[in-house]
């Protein structure tokens, strides 16, 4: 018995009846949630919010595909082409742990070594560079070619993001 975690793509906004269709058909599924409060002009509220919107997380042996593609609102496994890429358990049970913490969680972008990033915010926004990691910090490293130099600056990783403009495009 070799089950694996899967991640399943959903019907936008149907993440619990997709969860509910894996459950009902016999599949372990795992749908991380976290708690947000959201005002509107009369109230405050918090609300239980899905964590990643559009995926479910099923485990099952991959024999059991058709069974987890089959449930109600799913549309396609995760994969590289068409071969379903596991999830490693760590990751799954990295995300259990935060969530059962209690503590306040939020999704968060993600970049990695090499990336090209721009900052949101602060006096260096719309500035556009690559992510490195010296230690615990993080920079953006800023080149200018015609020069053949660089320069680094150190920066809130909360302040940065993807580059997806066409100069910037990974």
């Amino acid at each position: 018995m070799n089950q694996n975690w899967f991640a399943l793509t959903v019907q936008p906004n149907h993440e619990r009846t997709a969860e509910r269709g894996l459950l009902n058909r016999g599949l372990e599924a795992y749908l991380p949630t976290h708690k947000v409060k959201r005002r509107w002009s009369d109230r405050q509220k918090e609300l239980d919010v899905v964590l990643f919107p559009g995926y479910v997380f099923c485990r099952f042996e991959k024999s059991d595909l058709m069974r987890a593609l089959n449930a109600p609102s799913v549309r396609s496994v995760v994969g590289i082409g068409k071969t379903p890429a596991p999830v490693d358990d760590s990751e799954i049970c990295a995300v259990k742990a935060l969530v059962s913490s209690g503590r306040p969680i939020l999704p968060w972008p993600y970049l990695r070594i090499g990336q090209n990033v721009r900052i949101d915010r602060g006096p260096l926004a719309e500035l556009r560079g690559v992510v490195v990691r010296v230690k615990d910090s993080c920079r953006v490293v800023v080149s200018v070619e015609a020069l053949g130099s660089s320069v680094a600056v150190e920066v809130d990783a909360d302040a940065l993001a993807p580059d997806t403009s066409l100069y910037g495009r990974n």
